[in-house]
C-alpha cells in the first residue's frame, strides 16, 4: 500500500477544514452584526442562503487548489 496517498489526503482534509474555520471567524469579524443572533435567534433565511453560497465558493476554491 502507498501510505503517501493517505497522508496527502489527511493533509488536504485538515487544510480545508482549517480554512473553513478561519473563514467562519473572518465572516463573523467582518460583519457589523452578530451572525449567531441573526441566524439562530432571528432565523434569517436569506443570510443562511448567503452563507451557504459563501461556503460553496470557498469549497470550490479549495478543490481547485488541490487539483
Amino acid at each position: 500500500m502507498n501510505w503517501n496517498i493517505y497522508l496527502e489526503t489527511l493533509v488536504y482534509l485538515w487544510t480545508g477544514i482549517s480554512i473553513f474555520i478561519i473563514s467562519i471567524f473572518l465572516l463573523e469579524a467582518l460583519t457589523p452584526w452578530s451572525l449567531k443572533k441573526e441566524l439562530i435567534e432571528d432565523e434569517n433565511i436569506a443570510l443562511w442562503i448567503i452563507i451557504g453560497c459563501f461556503f460553496i465558493a470557498i469549497a470550490l476554491i479549495i478543490a481547485a487548489a488541490i487539483k
